[in-house]
């Protein structure tokens, strides 16, 4: 059986409203240009999380080539996404927020405000005393701006790289920490504090005391698209007040916010098997359900697979297969051939840049 190589965080999935109108902001904001898919199809291996039902949908995978994991954003095209029940406070169950790197994190700052982005807050220091802040998408989503290490590219129009992480929501730290530790890797604890923080100061709840724990993983990603993906870390926040509801309680994946953080991983098996020892067991497994034949994306094909972890929060594994290199030359690449273990070359992962959607100015 293969061993589990974790390539990084290979993008985080969003829902949307209209996924034309939330792409075009993404791609000013955070840069994901880089086209890897986009697809209309039918959901049909994800009916524990949609109702029961095959659920018909638009999605796109698309890439920051400075680097950092991808947004794939996602739109039902058969029924009309929901909102949280409630306004999502500081330490409900889920992904509260995801995190953006950048090499500088004033002048990101900067940027964004010329640009007339939703800053809450100014500049604050963490418990490491980095400076981060907060923003807002137009449609209710938290970012959280980051000083990041593992930069592939430099494009200097970009004030930022892609996912570097997110901020979860989770009842019980240590059981959660379990969880990320043991099948995700994340072995180091950057720091683990509990009071009220300034640089939360301006979120909703922040004024509420928490526990909050930075994972971080002892040893870089490896695997074919590490150079891209780099580097990431997982905040875990416990709220040590009132009741925390869970952000997706009553609704679909696929409905208004973040829906999961996916990983890029090669050794499906090998995973399958780690999860079902730990107790997280596959709750969709498209290798098994196809057979072991590829899921086609239409662009893009590989195996995926889900977890819950011990709130509920969907964690995403997937297995690449085949990926357009360039897309209107009809060139793909077949990644069951290559080693699993080395990189691809610079050459041919920067030629992802062909794919990049360009904004009229």
């Amino acid at each position: 059986m293969k061993k589990i190589i974790f390539g990084g965080i290979q993008q985080v999935g969003i829902g949307v409203r209209d996924l034309k109108e939330a792409w075009t902001w993404y791609r000013r904001f955070f840069g994901v240009d880089v086209r890897i898919f986009e697809d209309e199809a039918t959901a049909e291996l994800m009916l524990p999380y949609t109702g029961g039902k095959p659920r018909k949908r638009h999605a796109a995978l698309a890439l920051n080539l400075q680097g950092g994991g991808g947004f794939e954003i996602w739109q039902y095209k058969d029924r009309e996404p929901k909102p949280p029940e409630k306004p999502v406070m500081l330490g409900d169950l889920g992904i509260f927020s995801v995190k953006i790197k950048s090499r500088d994190v004033t002048a990101a700052y900067e940027h964004f405000k010329k640009m007339g982005g939703d800053l809450p807050g100014e500049i604050k220091k963490d418990p490491l005393g980095n400076d981060v802040f907060f923003m807002k998408d137009p449609f209710g989503n938290c970012f959280q701006i980051v000083p990041g290490t593992g930069w592939f590219r430099r494009e200097k129009k970009k004030p930022t790289g892609a996912a570097y992480g997110a901020l979860i929501g989770v009842s019980e730290i240590e059981k959660s920490q379990e969880f990320y530790r043991d099948i995700l890797g994340y072995d180091l604890v950057a720091y683990d504090r509990e009071g009220v923080f300034e640089d939360f100061s301006y979120l909703p709840g922040g004024d509420k005391p928490v526990r909050r724990m930075l994972l971080q993983k002892s040893s870089g990603p490896l695997g074919i698209f590490s150079r891209v993906f780099g580097p990431s870390e997982i905040e875990l926040v416990e709220a040590k007040s009132g009741k925390p509801q869970k952000i997706f309680h009553g609704r679909y994946w696929g409905d208004l916010g973040f829906i999961h953080l996916c990983f890029d991983i090669n050794g499906m098996d090998a995973l399958r098997e780690t999860c079902r020892e730990k107790g997280y067991p596959f709750t969709v497994d498209s290798q098994r359900a196809h057979e072991n034949h590829s899921f086609d994306m239409g662009e893009a094909a590989g195996y995926f697979s889900y977890v819950e972890d011990p709130d509920g929060t969907l964690i995403e594994f997937v297995e690449t297969h085949k990926i357009p290199v360039i897309k209107k030359l009809g060139w793909y690449i077949n990644l069951r051939k290559k080693n699993p273990e080395k990189n691809l070359p610079s050459w041919l992962l920067k030629a992802l840049r062909f794919n990049r959607i360009r904004d009229k100015k």
